[in-house]
């Protein structure tokens, strides 16, 4: 494994070899991850084994410390098959973080306070750096909906936020209003879909509450409305990204 300098003055190097060339794609996002392993240690074992062929930029410990193992230039393998704003190669154009968190495989733990102050540390640096916008800070659930969780809807965006991090407004309560669910057809459902699709998500406009509407949803939820995510689209789930997209 090649040593080199890390590109944030926050980390230490940590080299994977799992990388490879971004060709001439530059980063334009920053995609947040759960490791979902039960320790910090498994998990860079897991993303420096050659056997495993995955990695991440940037791995954030529970108590805060911050390694390098891919440099920014390079393409590490993160996000896997994924889609975002009409791009379907998220490894090409984006930063990943790991954060050290067991995640749903091991009940779901809180994330310490020194280590999301970390993560903001290290969001920070990169957007300003590459001048990525908050609206690009987005969670692995979000460019692989139905496939990954990640980092999950304990994880405190509402907090990144307060500080300047990512895309983000004051969900809706929730109601007690029928929602649109699976099978659902009509002009309301397309306009659901237009709606999640010009915020990003990988939908097509049909009509029809599909099983793909259905994912992208509970994505949608799990990140921005995650009091209950059940991939229904309640009106506090539909005025949430309303005032998300306003």
């Amino acid at each position: 494994m090649q040593d080199f300098a890390p590109d944030s003055p926050l980390a230490a190097a940590l080299p994977s070899p799992n990388h490879g060339d971004r060709g001439e794609q530059v980063p334009r996002a920053i995609v947040l991850h759960y490791t979902g392993m039960a320790t910090g240690a498994a998990a860079l074992e897991r993303l420096r084994d050659p056997a495993a062929q995955v990695s991440a930029h940037y791995v954030v410990e529970e108590d805060g410390r911050i390694f390098q193992l891919v440099p920014e230039a390079r393409r590490a393998w993160h996000a896997g098959k994924s889609f975002w704003a009409g791009e379907t190669d998220m490894n090409s154009t984006s930063i990943g973080i790991e954060i050290v968190n067991g995640g749903h495989d091991f009940g779901s733990p809180p994330y310490p306070d020194v280590q999301i102050a970390a993560v903001i540390a290290l969001c920070r640096d990169i957007a300003r750096r590459h001048a990525i916008p908050a609206r690009r800070i987005l969670a692995h659930s979000d460019i692989a909906p139905g496939r990954k969780a990640d980092p999950g809807e304990l994880f405190p965006w509402a907090q990144l936020a307060a500080a300047g991090i990512g895309h983000y407004v004051t969900p809706h309560r929730l109601g007690g209003d029928p929602p649109l669910t699976l099978g659902a057809e009509g002009e309301e459902v397309a306009n659901l879909q237009r709606d999640l699709a010009a915020y990003g998500y990988g939908v097509v406009i049909s009509g029809r509450y599909d099983a793909e509407t259905e994912t992208a949803v509970a994505a949608f939820q799990r990140h921005f409305r995650p009091a209950r995510v059940d991939g229904k689209a309640d009106l506090s789930t539909l005025y949430t990204l309303r005032d998300l997209l306003a």
